[in-house]
């Protein structure tokens, strides 16, 4: 069975971890606790052959490790960059942070870029605590040119408490 190496990286507490256990287990934490790397593997379909889904939840904190692992074993085939809609500077760090450093580390592998907590755009309380900051929602339109601007394969956004985009 072919195996699928995919890493998940973003900022502290986008919804990388939410977002894994909503897609593995059709459920939602109710806390959840801070990863240093979650590695899970799942069998899925694909165009009707099994495919290995191995998957790495990595935390924001350890970076070190992570250019550790990836000096050792090159053989990532896809990054989900994730960010929150609903924080702007995480959507920023996307182009300062995550894809400078996984276009170093592994520069042929698959990006995909990934807007999640979606079910809070529209969330009366979210977007006045961002006004009260002078911020908006990052709009979908803003996530699919950042997918442009880092040359990602493709552009999702989700929600794990809604399931939408799962």
């Amino acid at each position: 069975m072919q195996a699928i190496k995919c890493v998940v990286l973003g900022d502290s507490a986008v919804g990388k971890t939410h977002l894994l256990n909503s897609y593995i287990a059709n459920a939602l934490p109710g806390k959840t606790i801070p990863m240093v790397i979650f590695d899970y593997s799942v069998t899925v379909m694909v165009d009707g052959n099994p495919i290995d889904l191995c998957l790495w939840d990595i935390g924001e904190d350890k970076l070190e490790y992570v250019r550790f692992l990836f000096l050792r074993y090159q053989s990532v085939h896809i990054f989900l960059i994730c960010f929150s809609v609903v924080n702007p500077a995480s959507f920023e760090n996307v182009r300062t942070k995550w894809y400078p450093e996984v276009s170093k580390l592994s520069p042929t592998a698959l990006i995909i870029l990934v807007g999640t907590q979606a079910d809070l755009r529209n969330d009366r309380e979210t977007i006045e605590r961002l006004r009260e900051s002078g911020l908006k929602p990052v709009s979908r339109a803003q996530g699919l040119a950042m997918a442009d601007e880092i040359k990602a394969a493709k552009y999702l956004e989700c929600s794990a408490v809604t399931h939408q985009g799962m």
